[in-house]
């Protein structure tokens, strides 16, 4: 019983950063210029990925507990990251490369959060897989967001 809130709690965490995800690649598309398409479909998507995510975390979530247990709100620190990127467009030139290098900022700690739960022992295996599948898919995101983030003069 222990072992399953603490797996109810760590799903919820990858629900709310999810959430945050959202989120925050919502925001850099308002920031994108309209030309940017490759930058603009790569931001859907990743937008588009997070629904899945939490739509199957959230799944197990009330598989393993209460269906009212989903915490499907975003997270302290998300909210502290976008008040910051607000706050840094204000007084700073919000161009694509710092657009991007912000994004691939959200993507390193959403891919440090997947680990910190694949590190957990108590992980049910079937979860641990679904898990595993999400973080390849986002380091997949982060490389494309770095890629393209090189490939855009400062």
């Amino acid at each position: 019983m222990e072992n399953t809130r603490a797996t109810v709690d760590i799903l919820n965490d990858l629900v709310q950063i999810n959430n945050d995800r959202i989120r925050g690649f919502q925001h850099a598309l308002n920031d994108v210029k309209d030309g940017d398409t490759d930058i603009r479909y790569l931001f859907t998507n990743c937008i588009g990925q997070s629904h899945q995510f939490k739509m199957e975390l959230a799944t197990e979530v009330q598989a393993l507990s209460n269906p009212k247990d989903v915490q499907n709100n975003s997270s302290v620190p998300g909210a502290l990251h976008r008040t910051w990127l607000d706050l840094k467009a204000k007084f700073s030139s919000h161009t694509t490369h710092s657009i991007l290098e912000d994004c691939e900022f959200g993507e390193d700690t959403i891919i440090k959060t997947y680990t910190l739960a694949l590190d957990e022992d108590y992980i049910p295996a079937y979860i641990r897989e679904m898990l595993t599948k999400h973080k390849v898919i986002l380091q997949k995101s982060h490389d494309e967001v770095r890629s393209l983030r090189d490939a855009v003069a400062h």
